[in-house]
Formats: structure tokens, C-alpha cells, sequence
């Protein structure tokens, strides 16, 4: 799988191709540094499988840029990752076409999780725009340093669905939610769901509050 990243600083493509890999081994990481760099990273690369854009590209306007992109080359979904996360900013990209919005001050699991989202069909927004931590009736409000993503499994794997009706739920493929349900298990660590429920349980979580009886299976 190919990722291209449109990026002019160094150090931004460096750690995004270190980083990147962790989503799956096989990731290619495509860079380029400004628009005629990404058309023709494109041609030679027309299988890849998502775009990351900064805004601040030298010589470009970023949202003219995404337009083009997302005229061009419709089945490719592009990600703004910016230093700029205004809520005007922000707007105006998904209104261009953006899948996603990540602010370059997220965490690389809150990029990795905003990937992953867009990558099963998704939209992800920065948690700058987002409420400041997962918030679910019942749980304590940092949830454990989960990402949103990950939050809204748990509350899921708490009702007792299986993965297959998460992904439908949260419209995941089972892979990512096989990766979420690794990291719950691992902020709380155990290893296996009846240990999380008891585990949840033993921090004083009311798990009937956050899986109200009639959901549970």
C-alpha cells in the first residue's frame, strides 16, 4: 500500500515515513514538495492509496491543490495534515473534498487512528475540533489516554458485540478493529475482553451505565 505525503519540510516527511509503516508493514511512503511534484508522483504511482496534504505548500494554494486532486483522481482519498486547524480552515477543506483533517500537533497514535478511519471509508477530523477527550456515560473523562476511535469501540466491546457488528456499527474494517481492541486491552492491561469488563469494574466503573442491560448479549 502507498501512501504519498505532500510536504515540503524534511523533517515532517521523515518522521511520516517512519511513522507511517506502523499501520502495515507493506506501506510505501511516496513524498513530494509541492504540486508539480505531486502530479507527477501520481503518474508514476497511480495505485496509491491516500494522500496526506499540507496547506502551505511553496507556490501552491493548498485548497486549490486539493480541488484539483480530488477532480483528477477521485478514488483518492486525501488527508490535510496542517499546522492550520481553524474551524474556517478546517470547513473549507471537507468542503473541497478533504476525507480527513489532522492537525500536525496530534499525537502519532491520533495520526495513525485518523489514517486508519479514512483508509475503511471514514471521516476524520482533528480532536482539536473535537471534544478535548472521548467523553462515554460511565467512564471517567480521559478514558484512559484512549484516542476517540478507540473510545467508541470500548464502548461497543462493553455492550458485548463481537467485532463483526463493530465494524458495522463504526463502519471499520475488522483489521482496524482488531487494532483498537489490541490498544484498549493494552491501556488497561489484560488480555481478553472479560478481563477488561472486570478490570473496568474494579476501577469503579458502572458498566450498566455505559451498556444498559438491554444491550447486552
Amino acid at each position: 500500500m502507498k501512501i504519498l505525503v505532500i510536504d515540503d519540510h524534511p523533517l515532517i516527511q521523515q518522521a511520516l515515513a517512519q511513522t507511517l509503516p506502523q499501520i502495515h508493514a507493506a506501506v510505501e511512503v511516496v513524498a513530494a514538495i509541492d504540486r508539480a511534484g505531486t502530479l507527477a508522483a501520481l503518474a508514476r504511482h497511480p495505485d496509491c492509496a491516500l494522500a496526506l496534504l499540507d496547506l502551505a505548500l511553496p507556490g501552491a494554494h493548498g485548497l486549490d491543490l486539493l480541488a484539483e486532486l480530488r477532480r483528477d483522481f477521485p478514488r483518492l482519498p486525501v488527508v490535510v495534515l496542517s499546522a492550520t486547524h481553524d474551524r474556517a480552515t478546517v470547513g473549507a477543506a471537507l468542503a473541497a473534498g478533504a476525507q480527513g483533517y489532522i492537525a500536525k500537533t496530534s499525537t502519532p497514535a491520533e495520526l495513525l487512528d485518523a489514517i486508519r478511519t479514512v483508509l475503511d471509508g471514514g471521516r476524520s477530523v482533528t480532536s482539536d475540533l473535537a471534544p478535548s477527550r472521548p467523553e462515554i456515560p460511565g467512564l471517567p473523562g480521559d478514558v484512559f489516554g484512549l484516542t476517540h476511535r478507540q473510545a467508541d469501540v470500548l464502548r461497543l466491546l462493553i455492550q458485548g458485540k463481537p467485532n463483526k457488528l463493530i465494524c458495522r456499527d463504526l463502519r471499520l474494517s475488522e483489521g482496524t478493529v482488531k487494532v483498537h481492541v489490541s490498544a484498549i486491552l493494552k491501556a488497561l492491561n489484560v488480555h481478553s475482553r472479560a478481563q477488561a469488563i472486570a478490570e473496568l469494574t474494579r476501577r469503579g466503573v458502572q458498566i450498566d451505565a455505559v451498556a444498559p442491560r438491554s444491550d447486552m448479549h
